[in-house]
């Protein structure tokens, strides 16, 4: 193999940059929620906890693309990132990515512990955990469930505690609509990649149910967290200002369709995990921008 030298660039796409929203979304809607709700705010701690847990994501990113590799799950005739499936970087290369931005991440996480308290470390702990066994929690079809504690409910409690001084539960109300968003970029790929991932000897989701159901899966995950904000507006849970997500519905259904699509043709999905990341982005920015709205006019 020709070890190249790589640009910046080529190291920052290494780590799947279009999908840091599915955890950046989380703690920026943590924090603007409990703006909303009057809930004193410290902006710069905040931060500190998106830049800690965008670390986290990218190196959890670059240690999955190495299992995958060396699984053969990822190989010539599948989608998805194809650095080291195309030899344009070294699986040596990967992994001292992956450990550099570990180290960064523990240690900006330790600065973190030391400016708020211990429970952050025991959130922060699980977390990490949990990124570096993904891999093969994955493999045994919990995947879904990794995603949804690490992308919506760990960093929606952290955060919480970081920005406030304690850990505030009622951010979950908002965990479901935009974990589940986050938890369907892992479903397109699962569902895009049954006959590949039935090779390679894994088992996920949609390979336990099926092509066809693993479609309706995806479909509720998408369309769900729409339902759900309308029922905290009317249940009186949430402010008026959450309705601004609904804006994001004509992407959802989009992307619903084009799953459709996807199962009888799979190359028609082929990137719906970044149409679904852009998703998360778009939903997200809508809620937080309808609650700022909201409680800026009242």
């Amino acid at each position: 193999m020709n070890v190249k030298k790589h640009s910046m660039g080529e190291w920052v796409l290494a780590t799947r940059p279009w999908s840091f929203p599915a955890s950046a979304m989380p703690v920026m809607v943590t924090m603007v929620w409990l703006w909303s709700r009057g809930v004193e705010v410290c902006w710069w701690l905040g931060v500190l906890a998106l830049l800690n847990i965008v670390l986290v994501h990218a190196a959890g990113n670059v240690w999955s693309d190495i299992a995958d590799y060396r699984r053969g799950v990822d190989a010539e005739d599948t989608f998805g990132t194809r650095l080291l499936v195309d030899e344009q970087f070294s699986p040596d290369e990967f992994r001292r990515l992956s450990l550099v931005l570990n180290v960064a991440a523990v240690v900006l996480g330790l600065v973190m512990v030391g400016l708020t308290g211990w429970p952050l470390l025991v959130i922060g702990v699980a977390g990490l955990l949990l990124s570096l066994c993904y891999p093969w929690l994955k493999y045994a079809a919990l995947g879904d469930v990794v995603i949804i504690l690490c992308y919506a409910l760990l960093p929606m409690l952290g955060t919480s505690y970081i920005v406030s001084g304690e850990v505030r539960p009622e951010v979950l109300w908002l965990a479901l609509p935009v974990g589940l968003i986050t938890v369907a970029i892992l479903h397109i790929n699962n569902v895009r990649d049954v006959t590949t991932d039935r090779r390679a000897g894994i088992s996920t989701l949609p390979l336990l149910t099926g092509t066809r159901v693993g479609t309706y899966i995806y479909m509720v995950e998408v369309l769900l967290p729409f339902v759900w904000i309308v029922g905290l507006v009317a249940l009186g849970i949430g402010s008026w200002g959450l309705l601004a997500s609904l804006l994001a519905l004509p992407l959802a259904v989009k992307n619903v369709r084009t799953m459709f699509a996807g199962a009888v043709l799979r190359e028609s999905c082929a990137h719906l995990d970044e149409g679904t990341a852009q998703l998360q982005l778009v939903f997200s920015l809508c809620l937080m921008l309808g609650l700022i709205v909201n409680t800026l006019i009242k």
